[in-house]
């Protein structure tokens, strides 16, 4: 089996829920809210509201804002990817994983300006061999195309077998699976008593980044 390794981005390599703690409360101190404000824009998003123009149409409505969703969520978009941080462990796992001969890229689901800022921001464009954007390539996973395009852009093709990392059971290790990938499941607590077909299961990406040490 050929050394290709792909990644999720968020709550995969750099661990979105955290930079999100940190925007809602910028966002409630610039309103003026109030804690309850911060702990209320977190359930919201633990909720299940992945498109954030639905996500801002909630917190619009909720909070009496003057201002547009697409204002409201531009502004996110544009700030987001300056609170991101990836872990100088996770950026030196990436470059030992490459240094043993694998070819390592991101592939991630979200808009282009919000993912893109996140991976040139953190470091990320240059740890890696490449990486596919559903927001640049008109696909989203679990679609099977954007693993079949980020492998292509390592010179590989889904054909020779390979892992997919990431921490949603639907996008990663669904869409994983049928690309014909291995894959890690990072498990953070948030798909209680689902049932899943990942080959392996681990708390953090530096526990995946060792089993690919093992198998290779």
């Amino acid at each position: 089996m050929q050394r290709l390794a792909l990644f999720d981005l968020d709550n995969t390599l750099v661990n979105l829920d955290e930079a999100f703690r940190v925007w809602a409360a910028e966002f409630a101190d610039g309103y003026g809210l109030g804690r309850e404000a911060v702990d209320w824009l977190i359930a919201l998003n633990q909720a299940g509201y992945p498109h954030r123009e639905v996500f801002f149409g909630k917190v619009r409505e909720h909070f009496a804002l003057s201002e547009s969703v697409g204002e409201l969520w531009g502004r996110y978009r544009r700030h987001m990817p300056c609170l991101v941080r990836c872990r100088p462990e996770v950026m030196d796992g990436l470059a030992r994983l490459r240094a043993s001969g694998w070819k390592v890229a991101i592939v991630t689901n979200g808009t282009a300006d919000n993912q893109l800022g996140k991976i040139q921001r953190t470091g990320l464009a240059e740890a890696v061999d490449a990486y596919a954007l559903s927001g640049l390539e008109g696909i989203r996973k679990p679609d099977v195309g954007l693993f079949e395009i980020a492998a292509k852009r390592c010179g590989m093709t889904l054909a020779d077998g390979g892992w997919m990392i990431g921490d949603h059971l639907v996008a990663d290790i669904g869409g994983g699976r049928a690309a014909g990938l291995w894959t890690v499941w990072i498990d953070r607590g948030t798909w209680l008593d689902q049932e899943h077909e990942a080959d392996h299961v681990v708390t953090d990406v530096l526990q995946a980044m060792e089993i690919l040490h093992v198998v290779q």
